[in-house]
């Protein structure tokens, strides 16, 4: 049995080439997008979902904590700060491990993307005030928008978006050569119920993301960050 409720699948747009089989599309995003008053587009970072919580340090399943090498260095931190977390629940993407995507700029490697408390997603801005709170930096927000009222348009400078490099200098692992983001994850800015998250995140995925198997756990190499044995998370 789970000890808390995992993160839930996010549906991509039907517009996003990057889906396999087991992928979920949400063909009523635009009608959902319309009762949404503000928006956020943020980078999808190439890591692994981990949760921070009273209870561990969680990876995709919550029926027990991790005890990954890649998230030994969070766990600890997570030793510091566990009794101040109460119910909330912080997922961050852990950039510790390098996955399809190798990050060169990196002054971190946790980043918050979103806080959970009970049956409730936080609102962004609250996201990034308790991610400030327990110094950890939240993924790159790419652009705050209002509800969106052409449909072609919107889906445009979403393609747009995701051609462009990001803040992180992102290479290929395979090729070794530059790359573009993996893709964004647009959210409702407001608060919502966990109930219905697939009506208020969705996904866009480039085309051939992914090129790890399952055996990248076996070779895995740590990123480099920019500042190494600085004032970070990594160096407890």
């Amino acid at each position: 049995m789970a000890i808390s409720r995992k993160y839930g699948r996010t549906y991509h747009y039907p517009f996003s080439p990057g889906t396999s089989s087991d992928d979920r599309i949400q063909h009523n995003y635009w009608q959902y997008l319309q009762h949404l008053p503000l928006l956020v587009h943020t980078e999808k970072l190439d890591g692994e979902n981990n949760c921070l919580s009273k209870y561990g340090v969680f990876a995709r399943s919550h029926a027990a904590p991790t005890s990954s090498p890649w998230t030994e260095s969070i766990r600890r931190y997570w030793g510091l700060i566990r009794k101040d977390l109460g119910e909330l629940e912080v997922f961050v993407e852990n950039l510790y491990a390098i996955h399809s995507i190798e990050y060169r700029k990196l002054d971190h490697h946790f980043f918050v993307f979103g806080i959970r408390e009970g049956d409730e997603w936080l609102s962004w801005e609250e996201t990034k005030f308790y991610a400030a709170m327990l110094d950890l930096p939240v993924v790159p927000e790419i652009r705050l928008i209002p509800t969106p009222v052409e449909r072609s348009p919107f889906e445009l400078d979403v393609k747009q978006i995701v051609s462009t490099r990001g803040g992180f200098d992102p290479y290929d692992t395979v090729t070794g050569k530059p790359t573009v983001i993996e893709g964004i994850v647009t959210r409702n800015a407001g608060r919502y119920s966990v109930d219905v998250f697939s009506e208020n995140v969705f996904k866009y995925v480039r085309k051939g993301h992914v090129k790890t198997d399952e055996h990248w756990t076996r070779h895995w190499k740590r990123a480099r960050l920019n500042h190494e044995g600085g004032n970070y998370v990594d160096s407890l």
